[in-house]
């Protein structure tokens, strides 16, 4: 099972350019589900639909509950934004919990779940985007057991261990990485423990998603840091879930255009239905 991450970037820069680039992303790569961030849609036009309708995928959305602030970023207060999730199997169930907001405006942080239909055993999805704040790690704390509690709400019925992707603005050696993880302190939510897809990296691959390479960062945003994850819960029956691969990817221009401000992370679970692709 080929799993992706990615922030989109909203609406911001050249997207008419930068949406065709993630398109061309998600064709060669050929995820089978899709955890995104910061997918804008007007009233007239979605661009998870947009993607999910090209690739022949299933797909579900959930907007922010206060948009305001990315609006008058934009400049545009017609457009919303959130998460969403984008399938190869039919979506069987799906649910959407509000996490806490910090103090100051909310901006309307969630998490998305989407129960997905695959052919050896139905797959627990959820995809989520924590505050950016950088002095916010108090906050995605809070965050992280708000998330860990909706998982646990809705990882039963399947052997296949949950998947929790997203962009959580947090260095992998941080409070909310190792509370949400719960295996290097007390867990966020009792006896659940999730495994960053990342330890079974290569060491000597480029880990950034958020990288000073790309241009529409810049150093002045830097340090160069993994903000973006995959989680998976312990495999089940026969390595059921195990993350036989992961890297990045989307981490480069698109016949001159980078897609997004972040990298994408791509990982290959072990499924019941055949082995990993590569």
């Amino acid at each position: 099972m080929r799993v992706l991450t990615w922030n989109l970037w909203w609406k911001f820069g050249p997207w008419q350019e930068r949406r065709k680039a993630i398109l061309a992303v998600l064709r060669d790569l050929q995820p089978d589900a899709v955890g995104l961030q910061e997918v804008w849609a007007s009233d007239t036009e979605n661009l998870a639909q947009w993607l999910s309708d090209d690739l022949g995928m299933y797909g579900t959305w959930a907007p922010s509950r206060a948009p305001d602030r990315w609006q008058r970023r934009l400049g545009d207060p017609t457009i919303a934004m959130g998460n969403a999730i984008l399938s190869r199997w039919p979506i069987a169930d799906q649910d959407v919990v509000q996490l806490p907001a910090g103090p100051g405006e909310d901006d309307g942080r969630l998490a998305l779940y989407a129960r997905l239909d695959a052919p050896s055993q139905p797959v627990p999805f959820f995809t989520t985007h924590l505050t950016s704040a950088v002095d916010g790690s108090a906050v995605r704390c809070e965050q992280v057991g708000v998330l860990a509690e909706f998982v646990a709400a809705h990882r039963t019925g399947t052997a296949f261990p949950p998947v929790i992707t997203g962009d959580f603005n947090a260095w992998p050696d941080s409070d909310e990485i190792r509370l949400f993880g719960g295996y290097k302190t007390a867990p966020a939510a009792p006896g659940q423990v999730f495994f960053d897809a990342w330890d079974y990296a290569d060491p000597a691959r480029p880990s950034a998603t958020w990288d000073t390479a790309n241009p529409f960062i810049g150093a002045e945003f830097g340090p160069s840091v993994r903000v973006d994850y995959i989680h998976v819960g312990p495999p089940g029956p026969e390595g059921l879930g195990f993350v036989d691969s992961v890297r990045r990817v989307a981490d480069r221009p698109v016949n001159g255009v980078w897609p997004s401000d972040h990298a994408a992370v791509l990982a290959e679970l072990r499924s019941e239905s055949g082995p990993a692709r590569v």
